[in-house]
């Protein structure tokens, strides 16, 4: 059925257009053309679906349900919601204040967190369809196990004394730690499809342009840089390559969606899985535009502790996935 992309994308630029098929303009404008339709068409079709089924879920109850659970399954807890729920960094933190002022530990909330920007359904649909089963199952449990991790690690060093005043206030108070769930109200089919278009129009809104800049460069990657020049550079796994495609991602700001076209191109020109995957993270969870978001809510030192350990856990990622995935 994605062949319809890929016909689209000769159509339009092989006959349309009439660019030869060997020149680089050629090779990157069908990239760019048969990624962009597929992954606007799989959007559509698959948000609106999940929306439909999530369209019952309220974030009071995954706080309710978060309160009072036992630390390790509460980052387990937090580090799925953080997966399953549609919000980027920017979003995640009016969220974060919530849990942290509902009592939660600011471990559990940063298994959230941490996760919630790195996993969503749309980065999961994409991966699946450009890049297979097994890669995407690999995203998952590194964004996973980074998340419960970091969650742990930052409850261990009592990351909650090293927030903002006012957020350290807001925890230690705990003024709706004593919430209760209430009873759903069943949504009508109608009301249901009203808020699955709903939800697919925002999601839209917020990620076109993602996919335009992600994919556009994935296109200029996959077009004009010569097909070797990736594998003979940093293609061999080494040591240095993993911290260095860290540090190159930091600058950069994307969100999952618009990084993954991006991956796909530099797994296709050859660059090691765990090199890849370190970068591409880098960028959605360590750039600067989020940290400015975070410095909201923490002091500096903690922002620092948690860049550090984001940094350490993406080149160790990169690391044992090079030496591990052939």
């Amino acid at each position: 059925m994605l062949s319809i992309f890929t016909d689209l994308a000769n159509w339009i630029v092989y006959e349309l257009l009439g660019l030869v098929q060997t020149t680089k303009v050629g090779d990157a404008l069908h990239f760019f053309i048969e990624d962009t339709t597929k992954i606007f068409a799989l959007l559509a079709v698959m948000i609106y679906l999940i929306a439909l089924i999530r369209s019952s879920l309220n974030i009071e109850t995954i706080r309710a349900f978060l309160v009072g659970k036992n630390k390790v399954l509460g980052y387990l807890l937090g580090a799925f919601f953080g997966a399953i729920t549609p919000f980027c960094s920017c979003s995640s933190i009016p969220v974060f204040l919530g849990f942290t002022s509902a009592g939660i530990p600011v471990g559990v909330s940063m298994a959230f967190l941490l996760t919630s920007p790195l996993i969503n359904e749309v980065a999961v649909l994409l991966l699946v369809s450009l890049l297979g089963w097994q890669f995407t199952l690999i995203y998952i449990a590194v964004g996973l196990i980074i998340g419960i991790a970091g969650g742990a690690f930052l409850d261990l060093i009592h990351a909650e004394k090293m927030l903002q005043p006012f957020a350290m206030k807001a925890y230690e108070n705990k003024p709706n730690a004593t919430v209760r769930l209430s009873s759903a109200t069943a949504l009508t089919m109608r009301e249901r499809h009203t808020f699955a278009v709903a939800e697919l129009k925002d999601i839209f809104q917020r990620v076109w342009i993602w996919v335009f800049v992600g994919v556009g460069l994935g296109a200029l990657l996959h077009g004009f840089v010569p097909e070797n020049w990736f594998a003979a550079n940093l293609g061999h796994g080494e040591w240095w390559s993993v911290p260095l495609a860290v540090l190159v991602g930091i600058p950069l700001y994307s969100n999952a969606t618009g990084v993954i076209p991006i991956m796909e191109s530099l797994l296709l020109k050859g660059l090691p899985i765990g090199t890849t995957l370190a970068f591409c993270m880098s960028t959605v969870a360590a750039s600067f535009p989020e940290f400015i978001l975070l410095k909201q809510v923490m002091q500096w030192k903690l922002l620092v502790i948690l860049f550090v350990t984001l940094l350490v856990s993406f080149t160790l990622v990169g690391w044992i996935l090079n030496m591990t995935v052939m």
